[in-house]
């Protein structure tokens, strides 16, 4: 028998799923059968969409909210698309594009040919927007330190005692741990200056 199943992401730990799992429960999608990720999408290798693709059978419903949770770009989109509906041979609905409904061009040829090309074009665009996002944070970035924004943790100074204890430590009488003790730092922040 046909099962119905959902699959969420969200990028990071503190992002919020409801939003995605209610709408797929309202679609129909049982509890049980709601694969959920809660990690970037630039790493493909996601423990519970794996999971998914096993278990899905020909004649499946693979239910998502939008199109940009089944891959990081343009072309993983494409071609999780194509495992999905050629080989896997398992029907998707897209809950944000109605377009994108697989089950209601089973045997249309136009209705295939238009949810490719709304395929493509909105891959594109989600390619598009994330690169956009990308420049964006760059360009941000190089106007900031232009501005003398510091980025990072900020650098501790060597205290005046450093080259005492570095010299006791080179000497070996004493150990990492109690250089930084004795500086306020941790050794390994002790053993940072020491490798400059």
């Amino acid at each position: 028998m046909a099962q119905l199943y959902g699959y969420a992401r969200v990028s990071t730990r503190e992002q919020n799923e409801n939003r995605q799992l209610i709408a797929l429960q309202e679609f129909g999608v049982e509890n049980k059968n709601i694969f959920l990720d809660k990690q970037s999408g630039k790493d493909f290798n996601r423990e519970a969409y794996q999971k998914l693709l096993r278990k899905l059978k020909p004649g499946d419903t693979l239910v998502t909210k939008s199109i940009d949770r089944l891959g990081r770009d343009y072309n993983e989109i494409l071609e999780q698309w194509r495992i999905i509906t050629k080989e896997k041979q398992v029907f998707i609905v897209v809950l944000d594009i109605p377009l994108l409904d697989t089950r209601q061009k089973e045997r249309d040829l136009t209705g295939t040919l238009i949810a490719d090309i709304v395929l493509q074009i909105l891959s594109y665009v989600a390619q598009t927007e994330r690169d956009f996002i990308r420049s964006r944070q760059a360009e941000g970035i190089v106007v900031a330190k232009a501005r003398g924004v510091q980025f990072g943790r900020p650098i501790i100074e060597r205290p005046a005692n450093y080259q005492e204890v570095r010299e006791a430590w080179e000497h070996k009488e004493i150990s990492a741990r109690e250089a930084g003790r004795r500086l306020g730092v941790n050794h390994m922040t002790f053993l940072s200056w020491t490798a400059k």
